[in-house]
């Protein structure tokens, strides 16, 4: 990769390191164990490239730990790898019994998730303006983001309101995003 943007994704770390350090990081298939504290030994690698933020590695670090691949290959007797694919010591049965927790743990909620009918989390049931109150004209906040905003209503149809922003720009949402 011969660029010198930073790199601002986990993903694209990821792949960056699989180049630079092969011999201890996979892109696809069944990761080795990491060597305890590698995170100080990536920073001081990287120290002078430009393209990688310490922020950025230790959030990719973290993705790669916690990934299901990683987790499943994880067994007793394994032996751990430094930057250059050297031993760093053998994993542990506490460290072993803690990927397995972890990764059932992250199954069981991907999994519980979908056989309640979504692929996302249930969230917890926020109130919920009903529309047969609302008139045209009226101002009313309307969640954008994390953030409500006033609008003022345009129009009003069976299953949304359609809303001027104060910035001009009009949108169209569901009661859900109306703040009551």
């Amino acid at each position: 990769m011969e660029n010198n943007e930073k790199i601002n994704n986990s993903k694209e770390l990821i792949a960056y390191l699989s180049e630079l350090f092969p011999a201890c990081f996979i892109a696809t298939g069944e990761a080795r164990p990491l060597k305890i504290g590698i995170f100080q030994d990536l920073a001081a690698r990287l120290t002078d490239d430009p393209r990688v933020s310490k922020t950025v590695l230790r959030s990719a670090l973290r993705q790669y730990t916690s990934s299901w691949r990683y987790l499943h290959g994880l067994r007793p007797g394994m032996i751990r790898v430094d930057l250059d694919g050297n031993p760093a010591g053998e994993l542990t049965e506490e460290h072993v019994t803690h990927a397995k927790t972890a990764l059932k743990e992250s199954k069981d909620k991907i999994f519980s998730s979908r056989r309640k009918g979504g692929n996302k989390p249930a969230k917890q049931k926020k109130p919920v303006v009903d529309l047969s109150t609302l008139k045209t004209g009226q101002q009313i906040q309307v969640m954008v983001g994390k953030s409500p905003i006033t609008g003022n209503i345009k129009e009003i149809t069976r299953d949304d309101v359609q809303v001027e922003l104060a910035t001009g720009m009009q949108v169209r949402v569901k009661a859900e995003h109306l703040v009551p």
